[in-house]
């Protein structure tokens, strides 16, 4: 049996034995403490945007401390993203960065904001800010990608000579 299962089964059996009142008080919370943001989370990972976000602005409400606030902030930047609402992205994105200014995935993902609000300036900025903080992300290479193709597109130079000869015209050119 599992430390965790034994663990479990022993609050249990001290909870039956406690008075009702003592019992009433005691809780063993096994899963997120935030209910809200993890199921918020897991239905922006399933690009469910909208119920994501409604889910993840619940557990901001509630969140407990600074890592789950920042949590909260950074899934709701990407979830307003998501769903092609860009101003609110763009304030819990800001909220995020003035929380903490080395979170890389906000950089990120107001880097991406800033690309598709075609304010490449901004974009650059932040993108050299996450990667100084993280250099190997590869969603910071894919928005740096992106910026790449809106600011310096690639221009295909190929030509395609599809022109042909006869066998017998090349060989009359060829003699003269």
């Amino acid at each position: 049996m599992s430390k965790l299962a034994t663990l479990a089964i022993a609050v249990v059996a001290a909870n039956l034995l406690l008075p009702v009142s003592l019992a009433e008080e005691s809780k063993v919370v096994i899963g997120p403490r935030n209910l809200d943001l993890a199921e918020g989370a897991q239905e922006l990972l399933a690009g469910n945007a909208a119920e994501g976000v409604q889910l993840t602005l619940r557990g901001l409400k509630v969140a407990q401390g600074k890592r789950e606030k920042e949590a909260a902030l950074s899934n709701l930047c990407a979830g307003y993203i998501m769903i092609g609402m860009l101003e609110p992205a763009l304030e819990y994105c800001n909220m995020l960065i003035l929380s903490n200014e080395r979170h890389w995935r906000g950089r990120n993902n107001r880097a991406l904001i800033y690309v598709m609000q075609k304010e490449y300036k901004k974009a650059e900025e932040d993108l050299m800010v996450g990667q100084d903080i993280n250099p190997n992300a590869r969603t910071l290479k894919v928005v740096k990608g992106m910026l790449m193709d809106a600011t310096q597109p690639v221009e295909l130079n190929i030509i395609i000579d599809d022109r042909r000869r006869k066998k017998e015209d090349a060989a009359a050119t060829d003699d003269k």
